[in-house]
């Protein structure tokens, strides 16, 4: 466990002590029940595994740990206003949700979207949620290419957590951020990128080679 993820949740662990301490002083077992089902489940969603994935300058890591629910060509309309490969990677609130840079590079692009509040959001799932949901784009350049990642939300939490800023530098599988609860996070790679999973296949952030750049 490392404590800056950990420490993300230091609301949910706190209400769910005193629900805990609650249970205790009112003599109900339910609650106390309650309260460790529910701090058990949230140690595993703060998880925050390390990972070693490939240092070839042409492969690019993915993002997220989650499934693979999307790969299409569109236009990123928001940095590299160009025709790019998407690759959509559905989080549930079982897999780790700390967020990994893709490539080597600096931050040359963070951008924060409130989301159509008050809603409804989308489910992750949804193709649409991104124009929908509270999202976050970073553009992250290196010598080889330009990427952009979009970090998006899902109907029930709403809660992004950046850790770098514009002008740092991040080494290929390095923590950028987090989303809490079930989300989905978005690669756009160049097209010339040779991609590397497929649909419904799982892949861990900071360690799964999603594309491959000629």
């Amino acid at each position: 466990m490392r404590i800056q993820t950990l420490w993300e949740g230091r609301a949910i662990f706190a209400v769910l002590i005193l629900l805990g301490g609650a249970g205790w002083g009112l003599h109900w077992p339910w609650l106390i029940a309650v309260a460790i089902l529910g701090t058990l489940f949230c140690l595993n969603f703060f998880r925050d595994p390390n990972r070693s994935g490939s240092t070839d300058v042409r492969d690019i890591l993915s993002a997220a740990d989650g499934t693979v629910t999307e790969i299409v060509e569109m236009e990123e309309t928001e940095f590299a206003k160009k025709p790019m490969k998407r690759i959509g990677v559905f989080l549930s609130v079982l897999d780790v949700h700390t967020n990994r840079a893709p490539m080597d590079g600096t931050v040359t692009y963070l951008n924060h979207f409130p989301g159509t509040y008050p809603g409804p959001y989308l489910d992750a799932r949804n193709k649409e949620c991104s124009s929908k949901n509270e999202a976050q784009t970073w553009a992250f350049e290196s010598a080889q290419t330009v990427l952009v990642v979009r970090q998006i939300t899902g109907a029930i939490a709403r809660r992004i957590v950046p850790w770098r800023k514009v002008g740092d530098a991040v080494l290929k599988g390095e923590r950028f951020g987090m989303i809490r609860f079930g989300s989905r996070t978005e690669v756009f790679v160049p097209l010339e990128a040779e991609v590397m999973v497929t649909l419904g296949q799982k892949v861990k952030g900071g360690e799964t080679v999603i594309a491959r750049l000629p």
